[in-house]
């Protein structure tokens, strides 16, 4: 008999998602289903996964083992959210007045708004102060069924501010349940002093900040936010580049607000993720495809900036692209810490199966930061990360229900 300390018993159906990742093509929404079906764990590790009854005949449960009933449920991976902006000081509420107004992202951040806002308040904030706004976030995100994300900086815009960013991640890392991901953001936007000085914080970013973050080994991922009015495709390049012999993979914010070369970037080093991708064409999508980049696409970010417009998602799975979802959480233009929303978005503004948005929010999400093989499936060997969801799968969908009936952390009901 398999020993077990934690068993999900009986839900109507148990979406693993497992096998390789990342999927693209047809098999974007292959989530390996299975009903009437029982996951066990052991010191957080899941021992068992398939047929209720063949868990009965195979698994034993101590006295004090924790039996959830899934009857009426359904049980997925623990969400994966592969694109947040969640440590930051201040707020922009008088931004979303005026976006809600009429006025434009671009509007807004010509007038000193958008990340140059944030970045003054978060340069003014103490390192304790900036983990202690992050934590109620995070809780956040947890209670809708996140239990790993990625975190940037990019609000710090200098040597130090920047360090501290990522000394506040490394810290929430270790004090709170959901595995985070942290990637070095300095080439976030050019500030205020460096604006005629565009080649002076490219070399600030590649020459100081970036040995500042290595030599504590701060961050295992550099991004770039290459569009039209911050960095170019050349500048990109050349600070990706750098961060990778830095020891950082890259990845990179792409043509969100035109094809402004992002994509094209993304498939000339090689990056994990291009992400955003609401202007990307079918020409760079199959050069994100051949080169196996993972579209990291944020839907909720184009609602609430009001773009008008989202991802080609259907375009890029056409093209063999692996898609991901992930929410840009943010305190500008990503208002929303629920990976089911995010979901919602992707199926009626993007026009994604359920299926295809649930692999783009575990297992394709996990590939996009290298996690994989620790996150985003429910399979023998792997931590016990799961979200139970009061209803079927299509429940996750029903923006604004309380769907979410436990979260799982490595074996441990934490919301």
């Amino acid at each position: 008999m398999i020993a077990a300390d934690i068993v999900i018993d009986r839900a109507d159906l148990v979406a693993t998602c497992a096998g390789s990742a990342p999927r693209a093509g047809a098999a974007q929404g292959a989530i390996a289903a299975i009903p009437q079906a029982s996951v066990a764990a052991a010191g957080g590790r899941i021992v068992f996964v398939g047929p209720a009854e063949v868990c009965r005949r195979q698994v034993s449960f101590g006295p004090d083992a924790t039996v959830i009933d899934g009857r009426g449920r359904t049980v997925v991976p623990g969400f994966v959210d592969p694109h947040t902006h969640l440590v930051f000081a201040g707020d922009r509420r008088d931004e979303l007045h005026r976006r809600l107004a009429g006025a434009t992202y671009a509007e807004i951040a010509a007038e000193g708004g958008g990340i140059v806002k944030t970045v003054a308040a978060t340069r003014a904030a103490t390192l304790e102060e900036l983990v202690a706004a992050a934590r109620p976030r995070l809780a956040s995100m947890l209670a809708h069924g996140t239990t790993t994300a990625e975190v940037k900086s990019g609000y710090g815009l200098d040597v130090e501010s920047e360090v501290k960013m990522l000394r506040a991640i490394r810290q929430l890392a270790g004090d709170q349940p959901v595995t985070l991901a942290a990637t070095f953001m300095g080439a976030h936007e050019y500030p205020v002093d460096h604006r005629d000085r565009r080649a002076a914080y490219v070399e600030l970013v590649t020459r100081e900040m970036m040995p500042a973050v290595a030599r504590e080994g701060l961050a295992e991922w550099c991004d770039v936010f290459c569009e039209q009015g911050v960095f170019t495709p050349e500048e990109s390049k050349t600070i990706l580049l750098a961060g990778r012999a830095h020891g950082l993979k890259p990845r990179i914010h792409a043509d969100e607000l035109a094809l402004s070369g992002g994509s094209a970037v993304a498939a000339d080093v090689g990056a994990r993720s291009a992400d955003h991708l609401i202007f990307v064409d079918e020409v760079h999508a199959d050069r994100l495809a051949e080169r196996g980049v993972v579209a990291t696409l944020l839907p909720a970010a184009a609602f609430f900036l009001k773009l008008g417009r989202f991802a080609p998602a259907r375009m890029l799975i056409r093209r063999g692209v692996p898609v991901a979802l992930a929410t840009d959480l943010n305190p500008g233009g990503g208002l929303t810490p629920s990976m089911p929303f995010v979901m919602a978005l992707a199926c009626f503004g993007m026009h994604m199966t359920i299926e295809e948005a649930l692999v783009a929010s575990t297992i394709n999400a996990a590939a996009s930061l290298d996690l994989q093989a620790v996150a985003g499936s429910l399979e023998v060997g792997k931590p016990l990360d799961a979200v139970i969801v009061n209803g079927p799968l299509s429940a996750l969908v029903h923006v604004g229900a309380r769907v979410i009936g436990a979260v799982i952390k490595q074996g441990c009901v934490v919301a």
